[in-house]
């Protein structure tokens, strides 16, 4: 069952293989930055997911100049990650293997493949963490379709516009 989670809480404990060795600790910054954006990326297999990551790549400047580094996961293989990262040509670190467990500890929404020439395995749809500097999610957006995600400039306008003003974290209104 997959949890959900609310803004405000702490990213759950998840680490993946990294490309070029070592792991990524989902929610701890890899490099000088103090905030941490996660992309989940479907897959290999997904048409739209090459466009995001090529776009992610282009707005990488802007969500380094908002004091937010990337990262970008997904559960394929590594040899499958490589070959998808290596033709958008990314600069931004890249975790694979994502477990459909660690899928669902992260709230997300997993599909089975429709056929073998889509993927061999299950995996998760798109997703957007961004922690920020107490460890906390900061912004979160978690879609059931590969065709619902946020716009990448928009967001990185977004997240400066939220560490220049102090802004608080949203969405914690409990009914």
């Amino acid at each position: 069952m997959t949890e959900q989670l609310k803004s405000a809480e702490q990213l759950p404990h998840v680490s993946v293989s990294r490309l070029g060795g070592g792991d990524l600790q989902l929610g701890k910054p890899v490099d000088d930055h103090d905030w941490q954006m996660v992309v989940v990326y479907r897959g290999k297999h997904c048409p739209i997911c090459k466009t995001y990551l090529a776009e992610l790549e282009r707005t990488a400047a802007e969500f380094a100049k908002a004091g937010v580094g990337v990262i970008a996961i997904s559960g394929d293989p590594e040899d499958r990650a490589r070959t998808f990262t290596d033709e958008i040509g990314v600069s931004f670190p890249v975790g694979y293997g994502l477990t459909v467990a660690q899928m669902q500890r992260l709230g997300l929404y997993v599909s089975e493949p429709r056929s073998a020439k889509e993927t061999d395995r299950p995996f998760a749809e798109p997703a957007v963490f961004v922690i920020n500097a107490d460890g906390l999610l900061q912004v979160l957006d978690i879609s059931n379709a590969p065709f619902a995600r946020p716009d990448l400039a928009g967001l990185a306008k977004g997240l400066k516009f939220i560490r220049d003003n102090d802004y608080p974290i949203r969405g914690q209104l409990v009914p």
